[in-house]
Formats: C-alpha cells, structure tokens, sequence
C-alpha cells in the first residue's frame, strides 16, 4: 500500500473478522511504486468482504499493512485479483527487499475515540462479547 500514513486506525469492526498483516522492508527508489499502491488500495475495495485497511512506512522503508476481511473467501478473491498478482510479481522484482504476510482469524476487537461520547460495540473491552 502507499507511503503514506492514514489518518487513524479503521474504526472497531464487529468480530470475527480475519486481519492479514503485510511487513515489507522497500527497496529504495520509487519505480512506480507509488502509483501501484493508489490502484491497490482502489481495487481491494471492489472486493465483497473487505472491510478496510490501516498502514504505516518508516523513513528508512519498513511498512505494515494490516487489511481486514470478513471471510476467508474475500482474502482468496483479494489474492486471485489478477492486478494484485502482477503487483505481487513487480514487488518481489523491484520494490521490496524482504516482507512477510500473516493472517489471523481475530475474535474480539476494541477501539477507543476521545470525545466519541457513549461505549458501545468495538469502542471498550467491556462490550464486546468473548471478553
């Protein structure tokens, strides 16, 4: 996904849900990469299941994306997207060192808002069943 860090982190989704975490460590230079991230981040959303992403890069090119999908059927349409596995391609060719990705099945979540008035689902420990 871009270098960029988005505003805050996704808001508190209702489990379960499954969450892929992408660790890279960039090449350094561009090459394109930019550009290819804006597009991802377009078309991951045209996939039936996704529920958002939060990500962050480093000055010296260590990044974490963590997307979230309800199922893992929408992780297998996300992976399947032929634009995703050309990107894949170019990255292991051009823009990433070394990365790793992990799914999880996530079955609580919590969140916290200052000044987000009352606590409901996602918003403390406590409301959440299965805590």
């Amino acid at each position: 996904m871009s270098d960029h860090l988005v505003a805050g982190p996704v808001a508190g989704i209702e489990p379960p849900y499954y969450a892929v975490v992408f660790t890279s460590l960039r090449t350094e230079g561009d090459r394109g990469y930019g550009e290819t991230a804006d597009l991802m981040d377009k078309l991951v959303q045209e996939i039936p299941g996704y529920l958002g992403h939060e990500s962050a890069r480093t000055p010296g090119g260590l990044g974490i994306t963590v997307s979230y999908f309800r199922d893992e059927e929408s992780i297998v349409a996300w992976r399947s997207r032929l634009e995703h596995q050309r990107a894949q391609r170019r990255g292991r060719a051009e823009w990433y060192e070394s990365y790793s990705t992990h799914v999880a099945k996530v079955e609580r979540s919590y969140s916290f808002q200052r000044d987000s008035g009352e606590a409901g689902p996602g918003r403390d420990g406590d409301s959440l069943a299965g805590h």
